[in-house]
């Protein structure tokens, strides 16, 4: 029998802006915050398609520092769809993004920053997408940011 690790489950942020946070992932990225458990301490859980994938808690009313970025994460990743559509509604919502096609063409990704640092991929298999209009292919890498 093999090992895997599987896929990601959720991750977590440590937030002292919760409000602000909840709304952009409902907001920009469509997520739904939805059933928590009752944990001794604030916070909230969004979904999307039925499973709890972000899980943030309010260190508002604690001495705990607010990280000033994602520290040593540079960003988390997700399997999307709906190129197109997640692009007009960044830009209607007024939110900066990159987009861009990863060498070879078979993944399109967008990228965007949530209200305390933490970049979000989001990953497109393009076979699957009805785009438009492909975006460029690039070499450079945000990795390398």
């Amino acid at each position: 029998m093999g090992v895997s690790v599987g896929v990601l489950d959720h991750f977590n942020i440590r937030t002292r802006n919760l409000v602000d946070t909840v709304r952009f992932y409902e907001d920009i990225l469509g997520l739904e915050k939805g059933a928590r458990p009752n944990f001794a301490f604030p916070g909230a859980w969004m979904y999307s398609e039925g499973k709890a994938v972000v899980h943030l808690v309010d260190i508002s009313k604690t001495d705990e520092p607010q990280k000033p970025d994602s520290g040593v994460v540079h960003h988390v990743a997700f399997a999307s769809q709906g190129f197109d559509g997640m692009k007009r509604r960044l830009e209607q919502k007024g939110m900066a993004y990159d987009s861009r096609q990863v060498p070879g063409g078979d993944l399109w990704q967008i990228f965007v920053n949530d209200p305390n640092g933490v970049m979000i991929e989001l990953n497109y298999e393009a076979a699957k997408e009805r785009a438009a209009e492909a975006p460029a292919e690039r070499r450079d890498d945000v990795g390398a940011r």
